[in-house]
């Protein structure tokens, strides 16, 4: 007798492969409601997912996993991978505390062969282990790349097909062709595939055949039977191999295809109609990045020479407000995070006033073009670092734990923290006005502390603190929004005791602010939502031996010397004891 719910009885691939071929296009309905369910309850990447349904059984149906090793890019279409294979069970524990990852994860399962969060890195990853096969005689194994169209174009993944076309190792890279990223594919590459899809000529003029693939398709990615006839006949095909499939991100529920940018991760919906829930009209203060992107239209509108850039972040970074209302100012220019950096650099030496918009942990991927083509020429480029210190769910390859520690080194790079929305715009301000070196603005991700943050501008002082509230005992130093939880503890903390000093600048430090504070205090408190190591903290210990405040007791809250996990993020602060009930018991500890 058929079994009906046959996803039920898949604990691994080997399950998977004792079906008839006839019974895999129920697989793929129930593994769609599947993912669908447990998303609409628990939140989650959804659109991607749903778009790779039937290519994910697919390849475990086709494919040896986890001896023949499969790579998803990115990793946010890993859902169907994760339930087939092995865990289905726990999939509704997925980005909580404790519970799976969002993304794959090699210490989490043999058939995460690598763990991605970050694009474009599949295609290296890939060809790495393809050739270390064929180093250890192993000629059977084979490697498979799954990528978007979004991630192929940037740079990264250029250099793996560059190095791959070169070379005879069992690759197979298949590009999952639905024309976006989270928010669409943009460039001249899109263009191209477009064009392919279309039909036109230029499949007579093949890029990827031009570097040495065995290019087939593009064939459609929703039809199980055609995938598994077309990867059957690449197993047997030597040497690097490209697939291009045609898939439609959100397949399978109406509203995630029609909007696909929003339910990428839609947050919680109804399963049955696919809506979102009523927003309340209760106000609230904005995201921060509302208020970037809010500011950067107000001061572009009075000042001609500013631009917006953004690494395939429009909607996330808020830069789609000046992309919509003065487009030929605002770039997106893909996932291509070292292009932005120095096309930023390049505007600036032409008198433009660049604010290039990435987030704190995609940043880190175009360190040396913030070092030599921005910093060292001293341009005043203005980087508006989105997603600073905790973000939640996405975890380890999201949290922006490290940017204050790779930044303060740089030298001619000025690093602000705002306190609140204010701040922020206060900053943009005195920036558009004009300045003379690199500035970076690190910020986090939601929502802000201010319901009535439209002030007046007023211009900031570089490398001014400021006294929150005055004390006897104790002096803290908070840079960035952490600073509002000791604010809102203070009527905890015994009265008068500790005095509070946002600092704002990390790199020039409020140095007279400080010889005040090592003066009257014996003991300071650093709190920073960046790494201890190299950060805040260490900049403060650094002030104070250059100057001889040896004898003085200074202690440091931060993130320790530890990949943070996933979670929501009044967990993970406390945690790491960074709520502000640790925050309180930790100074108390002290008074």
């Amino acid at each position: 007798m058929v079994k009906t719910n046959l996803l039920a009885h898949i604990n691994d691939p080997k399950d998977l492969r004792k079906l008839a071929k006839n019974q895999l296009e129920t697989v793929a309905k129930q593994l769609r409601e599947f993912i669908i369910d447990i998303v609409a309850a628990k939140e989650g990447h959804l659109g991607a997912s749903l778009g790779v349904v039937e290519l994910t059984i697919a390849l475990h149906y086709v494919f040896d996993t986890p001896n023949d090793l499969l790579i998803w890019d990115v990793g946010h279409q890993a859902y169907g991978h994760k339930i087939l294979t092995g865990r289905r069970e726990n999939f509704h524990t997925n980005r909580q505390l404790g519970g799976i990852s969002g993304f794959p994860k090699r210490s989490e399962s043999i058939y995460d062969a690598f763990g991605t969060g970050h694009s474009s890195t599949s295609i290296s990853a890939a060809l790495g282990m393809a050739l270390a096969s064929k180093l250890k005689g192993d000629f059977q194994k084979h490697h498979i790349a799954v990528v978007g169209d979004a991630s192929i174009a940037s740079g990264m993944a250029f250099e793996g097909l560059n190095h791959a076309g070169v070379t005879d190792a069992n690759l197979l890279i298949i590009l999952n062709d639905n024309a976006m990223g989270i928010d669409p594919s943009v460039g001249a590459l899109k263009k191209y595939f477009t064009d392919v899809k279309a039909g036109k000529k230029v499949r007579k003029n093949n890029i990827i055949e031009a570097l040495n693939f065995n290019y087939s398709g593009p064939i459609d990615g929703h039809n199980i039977n055609d995938i598994i006839t077309e990867l059957e006949r690449l197993k047997s095909i030597k040497g690097p191999k490209f697939l291009h499939i045609i898939t439609t991100k959100g397949k399978g529920l109406q509203q995630a295809e029609n909007d696909q940018v929003t339910y990428h991760a839609p947050g919680r919906f109804d399963k049955i109609t696919g809506e979102l829930p009523a927003k309340n009209n209760i106000p609230q203060p904005p995201k921060y990045q509302d208020v970037f992107g809010e500011t950067l239209v107000e001061l572009a509108k009075n000042n001609p020479k500013i631009v917006g850039i953004t690494p395939a972040m429009p909607t996330g970074s808020s830069l789609k407000l000046m992309i919509d209302e003065i487009p030929e100012r605002a770039f997106d220019v893909g996932i291509a995070e070292q292009h932005a950096v120095t096309l930023a650099a390049g505007m600036a030496t032409q008198g433009l006033i660049p604010f290039c918009a990435i987030y704190s942990t995609f940043l880190q991927r175009a360190y040396d073009q913030i070092i030599h083509d921005v910093a060292i020429q001293k341009l005043p480029v203005i980087f508006c670092i989105d997603r600073a210190g905790i973000v939640g769910e996405d975890g380890a390859t999201h949290h922006g734990a490290f940017d204050i520690a790779y930044l303060r080194c740089i030298p001619n790079l000025v690093i602000f923290a705002p306190l609140n929305e204010l701040e922020l715009r206060n900053m943009m301000f005195t920036a558009q006005m004009g300045i003379d070196f690199p500035l970076a603005i690190r910020y986090p991700r939601g929502q802000g502390t201010l319901i009535d943050w439209k002030l007046p501008f007023s211009k900031i002082e570089i490398g001014k603190g400021v006294c929150i509230s005055e004390g006897s005992e104790i002096a803290v130093l908070s840079i960035g929004t952490i600073g509002n939880k000791l604010i809102e503890l203070q009527a905890d903390l015994p009265k008068n005791k500790v005095a509070h000093y946002a600092m704002r600048f990390v790199k020039p430090l409020d140095e007279n602010m400080l010889h005040q504070v090592f003066k009257k205090f014996k003991t300071i408190v650093t709190i920073e939502d960046g790494a201890i190591i190299g950060g805040f903290g260490s900049a403060i210990l650094e002030f104070a031996s250059n100057n001889n405040y040896t004898s003085k007791t200074v202690k440091h809250l931060g993130i320790p010397d530890q990949f943070v996990e996933h979670g929501k993020v009044d967990e993970l602060y406390e945690s790491i004891h960074l709520s502000k009930e640790k925050i309180a018991e930790f100074l108390l500890k002290l008074l």
